[in-house]
């Protein structure tokens, strides 16, 4: 579904390569967020860099915690999901919170 949201974004940074996109649960969110971040906590989205040669990583994204989010915020399930989509493609792409991230994130919510 968001196949085509993360090629635009990877051309328009002119990055080559595949990420992989997994929607779990807020078990599996928190089981990941333990393992890899010792955080004993679900999460929306966290993203994995796998330095493979064509991969970049992994995004995994709660749809229970997405669906609180868009509830809270007032916003559609779908816009929530492809903000978190491009959030997670962010942070595989070197970005981190502030400013840089959050202008990003406005450009390719036009996508």
């Amino acid at each position: 579904m968001f196949d085509k949201l993360i090629a635009k974004i990877l051309k328009a940074e002119g990055i080559k390569g595949a990420i992989n996109l997994v929607v779990v649960d807020d078990i599996e969110i928190r089981r990941l967020n333990l393992q890899y971040r010792h955080k004993d906590k679900a999460t929306d989205v966290l993203s994995f860099s796998m330095g493979d040669e064509g991969i970049i990583g992994d995004i995994a994204i709660s749809s229970e915690t997405t669906r609180r989010n868009a509830a809270r915020f007032g916003v559609k399930y779908t816009d929530e999901m492809q903000r978190l989509v491009i959030h997670g493609v962010l942070h595989l792409l070197g970005y981190d919170h502030g400013k840089r991230m959050r202008d990003a994130e406005k450009t390719y919510q036009k996508f």
